[in-house]
């Protein structure tokens, strides 16, 4: 879009744009509280179905693996069908995939709809971001992407925690249908608060050559690889050690509640928290600094979770989470720096790999489990921080 076209798009001021803020609010919330609302069920599947740590862990992997593919295909998708279209069909369809799959009959029923649940979320981050850049006024769409971002953080903290509450009292099943109910309530108020688009523009052609072009561009850039890289092994990390801390803590000597293992995750708060600084710490310090210092908080998070008290194990994962993120917003801001033109491109390869290393990773992790319980896992999840580590300082000399 030019910039005369920018210019067009909706002030802060407007009555239009606060609906259009509170609706992608609304929408970053019901994707991420939809995608992670089954992550402290883990050891209740593997309980209930019969299955191993790793396979239960597949009702994660499966939805966040096909959200990755979705978000390659979605943003072109968006191009013919309009984008409040795909976004409010995403949010529907995940919220009654999340339903049906609270009373689903068997395991693969349960896995087949989750994988759907995670294909056609891949509608809502693929195009949000477009949506702000082509309807929003240009210097006030910060405003709007943060409360996107808000909403996608505390979306995916209160479905960790309300899911791992409500599976105490009511069961799994209740857990799941009250999110999906939930999800439903939400895409209503996204269609019905979000303003029509006035700048988009309806593009029936499709040129494949173009897309592929761009990303083998992209895929040959060495600062960008090293990003994708960081991407793939940090969330890979991350999300394992959440996939798994719970068939820890809900075993011997802890013996934690669904309750109790719910409210293990409003660490993601410190997590938010460290986002929203991490700009300011890498204008004072530098990026060279910020990342790698994330990165060695990841690992210290992690080896913390290796000490005997339950205190010593929430300190753990609370210093992972701040690690994460901070490490995240780094590595994400670093691919615009590298990437000189098609940006998006760029930025559906950096989901791509943080989504790919979520799936991939947080499955493998389920057998380190089985070997070797918990150390196993810890062992496995700092050999993904080292190999960050090393692609960060690789970062670091690139951009000298």
């Amino acid at each position: 879009m030019s910039d005369a076209g920018a210019n067009k798009g909706l002030p802060r001021g407007a009555p239009a744009f606060r609906r259009a803020s509170l609706a992608l609010f609304l929408a970053g919330f019901s994707t991420f509280s939809l995608l992670y609302c089954v992550q402290p069920l883990l050891p209740v599947f593997a309980a209930e179905f019969g299955v191993s740590p790793a396979t239960s862990a597949l009702t994660m992997s499966f939805a966040t693996a096909l959200l990755a593919l979705a978000i390659m295909c979605a943003a072109v998708l968006s191009e013919g069908f309009g984008r409040r279209n795909v976004m409010f069909i995403s949010m529907t369809s995940a919220a009654v995939m999340t339903i049906a799959a609270a009373v689903s009959p068997e395991w693969r029923v349960l896995l087949i709809l989750r994988a759907i649940t995670g294909f056609v979320l891949g509608g809502v981050p693929a195009v949000a971001m477009t949506w702000l850049a082509e309807e929003l006024e240009a210097r006030s769409a910060g405003y709007a992407m943060g409360l996107y971002i808000a909403g996608t953080a505390f979306g995916g903290m209160a479905g960790r925690v309300g899911t791992g509450i409500l599976t105490e009292f009511f069961g799994w099943r209740w857990a799941l249908g009250i999110f999906g109910l939930t999800g439903l309530l939400a895409a209503t108020g996204f269609v019905l608060l979000l303003p029509p688009s006035r700048n988009f523009v309806r593009r029936t052609h499709f040129d494949p050559v173009f897309h592929l072009r761009a990303w083998m561009i992209h895929l040959a850039t060495p600062g960008l690889r090293m990003a994708f890289l960081i991407a793939f092994t940090g969330m890979g990390a991350f999300i394992t050690t959440f996939n798994f801390v719970g068939f820890h803590l809900t075993a011997a000597p802890y013996r934690l509640g669904q309750s109790d293992m719910g409210l293990l995750f409003l660490v993601y708060i410190f997590g938010i928290a460290s986002s929203s600084i991490a700009g300011p710490l890498t204008d004072r310090f530098g990026r060279r600094i910020v990342l790698p210092a994330g990165l060695l908080l990841m690992a210290l998070g992690v080896a913390l979770t290796l000490l005997a008290p339950l205190a010593g194990v929430i300190a753990g994962i609370l210093v992972l989470a701040i690690g994460f993120f901070l490490a995240h917003s780094v590595a994400s801001a670093s691919v615009g720096r590298f990437a000189k033109q098609s940006k998006g491109h760029a930025s559906s390869l950096y989901l791509l790999s943080y989504y790919l290393g979520s799936s991939l990773a947080g499955w493998i992790g389920g057998w380190f489990y089985a070997a070797g319980e918990w150390p196993a896992v810890v062992g496995f999840t700092l050999a993904l921080i080292v190999i960050s580590l090393a692609a960060a300082l690789r970062i670091n000399t690139l951009a000298r």
